[in-house]
């Protein structure tokens, strides 16, 4: 076996799973606390690499790209929330689907007026653009870098949702809304904090990823239909869910894309084998959701209190 390959898959997946954590968390939460369907999120996935990409082209810091990429994003996510969605939260899905689609085109439209047709390469400093060689392992640097800072943002997010007042809040407003705002709480307060949250999440996604595939209008398109099988999967409003549904889905779209064709050659002729096993491997996500779906409707890991 050839391990560097199967450690370098391992990475992609454990990176797309943690890449669809960041998305699917804000999603999650805006989904099952406000009862909103936002077809948008993924515009602030590609609004989170064009900010990163023009602070890192004007001052050559990535890190500082991230910084005011995120505080950006967040305030578009504010704005957005303050402006438009919040006169939608007691409107049918079917205008949530509207108007977040429209939503869709504008973002993409200003950013081809802003930015221009092509897409933005995002250079990397050198230290990052290395290799890691463990024994006879080598790992790619900023590889390891989005997987260590993705599990550490979800270890934030974690204590922010289980252990501080905010994540009462949170978790209260998913469990029960109408209580919560019996309760006396600012309503609007909150929605406004969980959904410019989630839109920074989503931006960081997209910075982190940025370096690799580059930003270019409509990156988020794609990736926000698995992000919302991971929410079905996991179940809507839970963090934890989000978290383990987007790691099983990461890791099985990756693996299977390279190994589906070698178990396929046990039952199969090669030729066969190698036709079927890329479009086998493009349903698996999608088989799983439908059956989760039907056996467990509320998802692996619903929020407490749902059953």
């Amino acid at each position: 076996m050839d391990w560097n390959l199967l450690i370098s898959q391992l990475m992609n997946g454990l990176q797309l799973g943690l890449l669809l954590f960041l998305l699917a968390s804000g999603l999650t939460l805006i989904f099952g606390i406000m009862d909103f369907i936002n077809l948008s999120h993924g515009s602030f996935y590609m609004i989170g690499a064009y900010f990163c990409g023009t602070i890192v082209a004007l001052s050559g810091s990535f890190l500082l790209g991230i910084i005011v990429g995120l505080l950006g994003v967040f305030a578009v996510g504010a704005v957005i929330e303050w402006v438009i969605v919040r006169k939608l939260y007691l409107a049918d899905h079917l205008d949530h689907v509207l108007v977040t689609f429209g939503l869709i085109l504008i973002f993409d439209t200003l950013v081809h007026l802003i930015w221009g047709a092509s897409g933005m390469a995002i250079p990397l400093p050198d230290s990052l653009n290395g290799q890691i060689v463990l024994g006879s392992v080598e790992l790619p640097s900023y590889r390891l870098l989005i997987i260590v800072a993705g599990l550490m943002v979800a270890a934030a997010l974690y204590f922010l949702v289980s252990k501080t007042r905010l994540g009462m809040l949170i978790r209260a407003g998913a469990s029960n809304r109408t209580m919560v705002e019996a309760l006396g709480v600012n309503i609007n307060r909150l929605f406004l904090i969980v959904f410019a949250l989630g839109a920074a999440m989503a931006g960081l996604a997209g910075m982190l990823i940025a370096p690799i595939t580059e930003a270019s209008i409509g990156m988020g398109n794609d990736i926000i239909i698995i992000a919302f099988v991971v929410v079905i999967v996991g179940g809507i409003g839970s963090v934890k869910g989000a978290f383990y549904a987007a790691m099983i889905l990461g890791l099985m779209d990756t693996l299977s894309r390279s190994y589906l064709d070698v178990l396929l050659n046990l039952v199969m002729p090669s030729n066969y084998a190698e036709t079927a096993a890329p479009a086998l491997s493009a349903m698996l996500v999608y088989v799983l959701m439908a059956a989760v779906l039907a056996f467990r409707p509320q998802g692996l890991f619903p929020p407490a209190g749902m059953k």
